[in-house]
C-alpha cells in the first residue's frame, strides 16, 4: 500500500512540472489521483487506531467493506472491515459540535425500543409546576366554554336549520371565507343538525348583465337573462357542492358507520310566474308554489343535505328564476324549521343609535316597525318591496332590510327564530353555540297577550289567586291594596280572559321583587309561567335592573330550574329587609341578569 502511495506521488511531482509547461491530459490525471490518495490516508489511520470504516443508514451506524480503485487498471486495494463495531456519540466541548468514536463491546448491541414506544425508564411522577398550573387555567377557559355551549348542542341537535348563502360569498377575495363557511356548517350537521342550503346568484348576474330591470328591487328575468341564470345558478351550485362535499369528508370522516354525509341537489320545489305588478312584466321570475316536504325529510333521514338553487320548474316543465331569500323562507315554513339563517355579503352590523352598540335582538313587531320605517314592504305573496327610499341608500343596507322582511315572512310561516350573520370566522359557530352570538337575532313575538293590568283585571287576578291564599301558598292581598298598586301588576290575557298573571315592585340599589306569579290551572305546562317571568326580566333589564329576587315557601324548585340562587337575608335590598316577615320564613332566590343573550337563551329552553 505504501508502495502504491509513493508510485502515485511521483506522479504528482510530474504533473506538477508539467502544469509549469503545458496543460493537458497528465494534469487531469494528476488531480483525478488525488481524492484516492486522501482516501488511503484515510484507511491507513483508522487502521492505525484500530478502528474501522463506517457508513451510515437510516436504521443506524453499520461497518461495511471500503473500496479503494486507482485512475490505473492494474491495481485495486481493498480494505476489509474488522470485528469490532463501532457507535457514534455527539458531545459537546468548549461550547462547540465535536464528533468522538467509542468502540463497544460485542456484547453490547444498539437500543431495540420501538420508536413509537416511551422507554420507561425516561418516565418519573413529579409535583406539578406554576407553568402546568398556569396552562391549566388556560385550558380551563375552553372547559367553561365547552359547558356553556352544551345545552345549546343538546337543543338544536335534530332540529332543522335553513341557511341562506348568497352568491357573492363564492366569489370573494378571500379564499378562505366560502372554505371556513362550509366548514362550519358542516360541523353545525355533525352535531345533529338537518341541514338545507339555499344558494343565491344574484352577485353572479349582475356581473354579467349590468342594465337589468330591478322595479321595487325584483328583478325582471327575461329569455337572455334566464339563460344567464342558469349558467351561473349551475355554477353556485357545484361550486358549493365541491366545497361543502370536503367539509363533509372532513368533520364526517371515511367511516361506513352513518358518518359519511352527501350534498342532495335536486328539483324539490316547483314554482310559478310572478306575473304583472304595476303594469310590468316580469316574465320568468316566479315564486314557491309548492315545497316538497316528504322529499326533503328522506333526504335528511338518509343523513344528507339539501341544496336548493334558484330556477323553479313548473308543473307545465316551464323554468323560472325565483328570488333566493324567497325560497328560503318559504322552504323555511313550510319544513317548520327551528331556524333560518341568512349571510350577508358584507361585514355589516344593525347598530343602535342610541347606545351605539349592536342590536342583537330583534322582536317581529320591531322588525315590522323597521321594515316601515324605510319603505319596505312585504307584498301578500310574501314578496319583499324596497321602495325609493332603500333603493337610493348603499346596495349593503337594502341586502339587509331585504333579509330582515323575508324572516317577518319566516317567521309569519312558523320558523322559530331568523338570524342574520355576517360571514366572519366561525361567526355561525358563535352565533348558534353561544349566549353572546355574533348577528342580529329576530323571534316571534312570545309574549302576545301580556300587558299591564287595569282596575278591571282585578276580578279575574283575585279569582287565579285566592287558591293559594287559601292553601298557604301565598300571602293574603286585600283588593283595596291591590287597587292601590295596581301599576305593578302584569296580566296574560286569552280572549279577555286572565290566564296568568305577576307583580314586579322595584326597590333601591338597582333590586326589583317579583311575586305573586300564578298561572291558571288550564293554561299551565304550556310555557305561560315562563312567558311571564321572562317579560318582567326585560322590563327589569330595559329599566336598568340587574338582581331579580323572589320569596317563596313551596315553589322553590321552579325557580332554581330559571337561573335563581339562594340567598341570605342581608342580600336583600334595605327596604325589604326592614319588611321581610320572620314568621313566614320564606326563601329568597336571586338572579342576575346580564343582558338580552341571556334571556334570548332562557327562552330557547321553554320555547323549543
Amino acid at each position: 500500500l505504501f508502495k502504491r502511495v509513493e508510485r502515485e506521488a511521483d506522479c504528482s511531482r510530474f504533473v506538477s512540472r508539467a502544469r509549469v509547461t503545458k496543460i493537458g491530459k497528465p494534469v487531469k490525471m494528476g488531480f483525478a489521483m488525488l481524492p484516492s490518495i486522501a482516501l488511503v490516508l484515510v484507511v491507513l489511520a483508522t487502521k492505525a487506531l484500530g478502528f474501522m470504516p463506517l457508513s451510515l443508514s437510516s436504521r443506524g451506524i453499520k461497518p461495511t467493506p471500503l473500496v479503494l480503485n486507482t485512475m490505473s487498471e492494474d491495481a485495486s486495494v481493498q480494505v476489509e472491515p474488522s470485528e469490532s463495531s463501532l457507535t457514534y456519540n455527539q458531545t459537546m466541548a468548549n461550547g462547540a459540535n465535536t464528533a468522538a468514536f467509542q468502540p463497544l463491546s460485542d456484547k453490547v448491541a444498539l437500543s431495540t425500543f420501538d420508536i413509537t414506544g416511551l422507554d420507561p425508564a425516561s418516565i418519573e411522577i413529579v409535583q406539578m409546576e406554576t407553568t402546568e398550573v398556569s396552562k391549566q387555567a388556560q385550558d380551563r377557559m375552553f372547559v367553561n366554554m365547552f359547558r356553556g355551549s352544551a345545552n345549546y348542542i343538546a337543543n338544536h341537535r335534530n332540529t332543522v336549520a335553513v341557511y341562506h348563502i348568497p352568491g357573492g360569498l363564492l366569489d370573494s377575495n378571500d379564499p378562505n371565507l366560502c372554505r371556513d363557511l362550509m366548514n362550519d356548517i358542516a360541523l353545525t350537521w355533525l352535531l345533529g343538525m338537518k341541514i338545507v342550503l339555499v344558494v343565491g346568484c344574484r352577485h353572479q348576474i349582475d356581473k354579467r348583465l349590468k342594465d337589468r330591470q330591478t322595479p321595487n328591487g325584483l328583478h325582471v328575468t327575461d329569455q337572455n337573462a334566464l339563460r344567464v341564470v342558469k349558467e351561473e345558478a349551475g355554477y353556485v351550485r357545484f361550486e358549493v357542492e365541491r366545497q361543502l362535499a370536503r367539509a363533509l369528508r372532513l368533520h364526517g370522516g371515511t367511516s361506513k358507520e352513518n358518518n359519511d354525509g352527501n350534498v342532495v341537489s335536486g328539483n324539490f320545489y316547483s314554482a310559478q310566474p310572478f306575473g304583472i305588478l304595476n303594469g310590468v312584466d316580469y316574465m320568468y321570475t316566479g315564486f314557491v308554489r309548492r315545497v316538497e316536504v316528504d322529499k326533503i325529510r328522506q333526504v335528511h333521514n338518509g343523513h344528507d343535505i339539501c341544496l336548493l338553487t334558484t330556477l323553479g320548474v313548473s308543473p307545465s316543465g316551464e323554468v323560472f328564476n325565483v328570488d333566493s331569500e324567497s325560497l328560503a323562507a318559504c322552504v323555511a315554513g313550510a319544513l317548520g324549521a327551528s331556524k333560518i339563517i341568512f349571510f350577508t355579503e358584507q361585514n355589516i352590523l344593525v347598530r343602535s343609535k342610541d347606545h351605539g352598540g349592536q342590536v342583537q335582538h330583534l322582536r317581529v313587531t320591531d322588525a315590522r316597525n323597521l321594515l316601515a320605517y324605510n319603505e319596505v314592504e312585504v307584498e301578500k305573496r310574501g314578496i319583499v318591496q324596497l321602495g325609493k327610499k332603500v333603493i337610493e341608500q348603499e346596495p349593503a343596507v337594502a341586502d339587509v332590510l331585504r333579509k330582515v322582511g323575508y324572516s317577518n315572512v319566516a317567521l309569519d310561516a312558523g320558523v322559530k327564530r331568523a338570524h342574520i350573520i355576517a360571514p366572519t370566522h366561525g361567526s355561525v359557530l358563535q352565533e348558534l353555540y353561544t349566549r353572546d352570538g355574533s348577528g342580529t337575532l329576530i323571534s316571534r313575538d312570545l309574549y302576545e297577550g301580556i300587558r299591564r293590568a287595569t282596575v278591571d283585571d282585578i276580578s279575574g287576578i283575585c279569582d287565579l289567586i285566592q287558591p293559594l291564599i287559601q292553601a298557604g301558598t301565598l300571602v293574603d292581598r286585600p283588593r283595596a291594596r291591590m287597587e292601590q298598586e295596581i301599576d305593578s301588576y302584569y296580566v296574560y290575557t286569552r280572549e279577555n280572559l286572565v290566564v296568568a298573571c305577576a307583580q314586579l315592585k322595584r326597590f333601591e340599589n338597582s333590586f326589583a321583587e317579583i311575586g305573586c306569579l300564578v298561572v291558571s290551572k288550564d293554561y299551565r305546562s304550556q310555557g305561560r309561567g315562563d312567558a311571564m317571568l321572562g317579560y318582567l326580566e326585560r322590563i327589569c333589564l330595559k329599566n336598568n335592573v340587574k338582581d331579580v329576587f323572589v320569596l317563596s315557601t313551596q315553589t322553590m324548585e321552579w325557580f332554581v330550574e330559571r337561573g335563581f340562587d339562594m340567598v341570605d337575608v342581608p342580600r336583600l335590598p334595605p327596604s325589604r329587609q326592614a319588611t321581610y316577615n320572620w314568621e313566614r320564613n320564606s326563601k329568597i332566590y336571586m338572579k342576575h341578569i346580564d343582558g338580552d343573550r341571556e334571556l334570548d337563551a332562557s327562552e330557547l329552553w321553554w320555547n323549543r
